[in-house]
């Protein structure tokens, strides 16, 4: 009976001493947490009287020693007291005409009882009712400006070492709390942003080297699955890396890397690639296997951006040569070809005249118009209009990047203006939370000689950002059909920052809803009729989507 006494009792004690240990990841999350907190609501931080980083650097090593529970959170009490007083103030009363879009604000975790104790709880929470109420330091947020969201008066470090540990988590927390705070879409990440910060810390504190460190932050930055994402490095001038490519544009279709535009044509002619050339292996990978692999390293909101991504990214090298196995006659022929400089590989795009001139806007047979929105602007759009406004339909590619025409070409399509989008943006006076942009973005005019055609839009994987924002646009027209694939899934602004010296970034800064709060963000644009392009069609020299949208205006299906 003693021993079953002394057995429970032993039990209990070794529960509740592993209940007062934290480890090393749980610690770091927690300051992390809280230093990106106090950065944007203490009164003594946010004003950017203190030196914020430093702060940090002074604080890292206290929380390493901690040994407890109790000793960590008593380093972070006595860290938030020596901060100065935060006075009580008069309770913030909700202007009557903000309404809050609360689906990315969380900031349960200051009384999370698992890690905080409840006196530090009440600081926070006393900090986040006292808030600082003036100009935000560190973060700027201007609609009307070239860069609507920065991250000013951070120190760059034009020193850093990519050894030193407390650069890397301060790289880290930095990129963390930008992300908490501003970036309107991460409650639709695949995995909880918290669960993200505690994975990633292992990879920035066990990086060596520029490689590792680069790969950790890649890895980071993938987790917001968003297309608007790209992290890169700027290049060292003394490196000896040329980056290679193939001289051909390809896409992704049924697990086959397919060519679908020639670059260079001497180049892809001595390897004997054409349009509709099959690419079943790369460097004795599978395309299957590749992209698995690649999937945690390629930024992207929806698969059908990645695949595209990711052709771009397994179509270049710093090496020489490439191996690749093709499907030619239905027999897998393997053969090591030459990769190229950018110059060389993209000799079409550098020459000019080499390509025929594309035209902004046309009649095809049987009296249909097709504009590409890529070239076509503003300027031009009077005479689109007046050229096409006798054919029975207007087929607008936006199947790229479009220059700002939509509202131009919106009031020609419109009997009277049309309610199309609606906007969130970040409260910086609440950081974390956002607000409905006052009112329903409209587009078109009173016009009672507007087109009566049929519209068409064609869409794909290509149409990211300002494209999919046209096609929300022009969609509103009587008679428009969208017709094409998933877009990329990334409206809205996109706000490029340094994270640290030589590191560059960016990612979504707004959020973009239909006037119905319809999402677009990751689900892109939906065509009304989906249609993708096949190896077949392909290689006979067909473009599927634009033959789809001729057979839906004469038929209408």
């Amino acid at each position: 009976m003693k021993n079953i006494i002394f057995i429970l009792l032993f039990t209990v004690v070794q529960t509740a001493f592993a209940n007062n240990i934290l480890t090393e990841n749980q610690k770091l999350a927690t300051t992390c947490k809280i230093w990106g907190f106090l950065k944007y609501y203490h009164p003594n931080v946010a004003n950017g009287s203190k030196n914020w980083d430093e702060q940090l650097f002074t604080i890292l090593p206290q929380v390493e020693k901690a040994q407890t529970k109790e000793d960590f959170l008593l380093i972070l009490e006595n860290w938030i007291n020596s901060l100065g007083e935060v006075k009580e103030t008069t309770p913030i009363a909700q202007p009557k005409d903000v309404e809050y879009f609360d689906k990315n604000f969380d900031l349960s975790w200051v009384t999370n009882s698992k890690i905080l104790s409840k006196s530090l709880s009440k600081k926070l929470k006393f900090i986040e009712k006292n808030r600082y109420k003036g100009k935000q330091y560190y973060v700027q947020y201007d609609l009307y400006s070239g860069n609507i969201l920065q991250f000013n008066n951070e120190v760059k470090y034009a020193d850093f070492k990519l050894t030193d540990k407390n650069l890397h988590i301060l790289t880290l927390f930095r990129y963390w709390n930008y992300v908490e705070y501003f970036f309107p879409y991460k409650y639709q990440m695949d995995q909880k942003w918290d669960i993200t910060l505690e994975k990633m810390i292992p990879l920035f504190m066990a990086a060596k080297n520029e490689d590792d460190f680069y790969n950790a932050m890649q890895r980071l930055t993938v987790k917001l699955n968003d297309s608007h994402v790209v992290f890169y490095k700027h290049s060292d001038p003394d490196s000896n890396k040329i980056l290679n490519y193939f001289p051909a544009k390809c896409k992704i279709i049924d697990e086959k890397i397919v060519v679908t535009e020639i670059r260079a044509d001497s180049l892809a002619e001595a390897q004997n690639i054409k349009i509709g050339t099959v690419i079943t292996k790369i460097n004795d990978k599978t395309i299957k296997e590749i992209i698995a692999e690649n999937r945690d390293l390629i930024a992207a909101s929806n698969v059908s951006f990645y695949l595209d991504r990711l052709t771009e990214s397994v179509l270049s090298g710093y090496s020489d040569t490439v191996k690749l196995e093709f499907l030619q006659d239905g027999k897998y022929i393997t053969k090591t070809i030459n990769w190229y400089n950018e110059h060389d590989s993209h000799r079409n795009e550098y020459k000019k005249g080499a390509k025929i001139k594309k035209e902004k806007f046309k009649v095809l047979d049987n009296n249909i118009g097709y504009v590409d929105m890529e070239i076509l602007q503003v300027k031009n759009v009077p005479d689109m209009i007046e050229t096409l406004q006798s054919t029975k339909a207007i087929i607008f590619d936006i199947r790229n990047h479009p220059k700002d025409t939509n509202y131009a070409i919106a009031e020609y399509l419109n009997p009277e203006p049309k309610e199309f989008v609606k906007f969130i943006d970040p409260d910086l006076s609440f950081p974390g939370r956002y607000i409905w942009r006052n009112g329903i973005e409209t587009c078109g005019r009173i016009n009672l000689d507007y087109y009566k055609g049929k519209v068409i839009l064609l869409v794909n994987e290509k149409s990211i950002s300002h494209s999919e924002y046209t096609a929300m646009c022009l969609k509103v027209a009587p008679n428009a059909t969208i017709i094409g694939s998933q877009t990329a899934g990334a409206d809205g602004a996109n706000a490029r920052f340094h994270v640290m010296k030589g590191f560059q970034t960016s990612f979504t800064c707004y959020g973009v809803f239909y006037p119905n709060i319809k999402e677009t963000q990751r689900i892109g644009i939906v065509p009304d009729i989906e249609v993708k392009p096949t190896i077949k069609g392909i290689q006979e020299g067909k473009d599927e989507i634009l033959d789809c949208a001729l057979q839906f205006i004469e038929t209408g299906k």
